[in-house]
């Protein structure tokens, strides 16, 4: 109704006189004026107030000055608020290809996130592999964009590594005849496999490199052997470690953070077994913690290798629950039967 009196009142006044229009603008807006005064709250407008609001300001900008009931910013608000639901009408979705699942977008993302040196056509063969039919292009349309070329973190790159390095060190283990007898461990970085357990009472380079080359039988040589600046380690044992393909690697004086993988194996040694029995003698150190490196190697879990044995332990779901004890009772090993 307001809408028809409004166009009304527009082709009446194309047959008026300019003072009469004039006189009928003063009235109008003395009439404005008065309801202000009357009523100073703000007013509510419909949809339609608003529209024509932003329409004669569109078509008369000049007319700015003359909006009272509302300030110019509210209704240039309108027409941008306007102008969004438009083009979101414009832009509906009105057929082609389907969107993708909310699922595979993020699963698009996470591989592009966990392997950084794929590209494009990588996960695209890697979704249909997995029974997903989608064009090459809806794949870039979700990856994660990058600026540089991503590279690897320094915990890939050790761990890429770790199967060329081992280590190794002497511990010193008193007797019950109060005699010093040296126990000397080999430990591999990358399953932190204890490789050798040899004890001596009168440790040489020349003993040392016998044990090495037991440790590391035909081609199974590392490439780097970590070690402390222990005397016993001549020149006669870098000759050793040079004709088996291995590099010696010393670590900094008094840092045995350096070596810090066998230290904590000589750790667990003492803690564990070493710590709880009394060495009668050489011949008894060496059965003694015999049963101790089967233990460390097939049976014991580490933190490192989430949670399983350097030599690995499969997954027992059969059978009644069995404990085999390990050094009398000081340990033990549960496996299913």
């Amino acid at each position: 109704m307001g809408c028809l009196r409004l166009i009304t009142d527009l082709l009446a006044g194309l047959f008026k006189s300019p003072a009469q229009m004039q006189a009928e603008i003063l009235v109008l807006r003395h009439q404005l004026a008065v309801l202000r005064r009357a009523a100073p709250t703000r007013p509510r407008l419909t949809a339609a107030d608003r529209l024509f609001f932003v329409w004669m300001l569109r078509l008369f900008p000049a007319i700015r000055g003359t909006i009272q009931i509302v300030q110019p910013e509210t209704v240039l608000r309108w027409h941008r608020r306007g102008f969004c639901a438009y083009w979101c009408w414009k832009s509906r979705f009105v057929g082609g290809r389907p969107p993708i699942d909310a699922d595979l977008r993020r699963l698009i993302r996470e591989m592009n996130l966990a392997n950084p040196l794929w590209d494009t056509s990588r996960i695209h063969g890697e979704l249909l592999k997995l029974g997903f039919e989608l064009a090459q292009s809806r794949v870039a349309k979700y990856m994660v964009p990058r600026g540089d070329r991503p590279g690897q973190s320094w915990r890939t790159f050790l761990r890429n590594h770790t199967a060329d390095i081992a280590a190794m060190d002497f511990l010193v283990v008193p007797t019950a005849g109060f005699k010093l007898l040296s126990a000397w461990v080999v430990l591999c970085h990358d399953r932190r496999q204890l490789l050798s357990f040899g004890v001596t009472a009168h440790p040489t380079a020349a003993w040392v490199g016998q044990q090495i080359t037991e440790a590391f039988p035909r081609d199974t040589a590392p490439t780097f052997l970590l070690r402390d600046r222990d005397a016993v380690y001549g020149a006669e044992l870098r000759k050793r470690l040079k004709t088996m393909g291995m590099r010696d690697r010393p670590i900094a004086p008094r840092s045995p953070w350096q070596n810090g993988y066998v230290e904590r194996l000589i750790g667990s040694i003492r803690r564990e077994c070493l710590d709880h029995v009394l060495v009668l003698g050489e011949v008894h150190l060496r059965r003694i913690p015999a049963a101790y490196v089967r233990y460390y190697n097939e049976a014991r879990i580490h933190l490192a290798l989430d949670k399983d044995a350097p030599n690995s332990r499969p997954i027992q779901r059969n059978g009644t629950v069995n404990a085999r004890p390990i050094l009398g009772g000081l340990h033990h090993q549960y496996v299913r039967i």
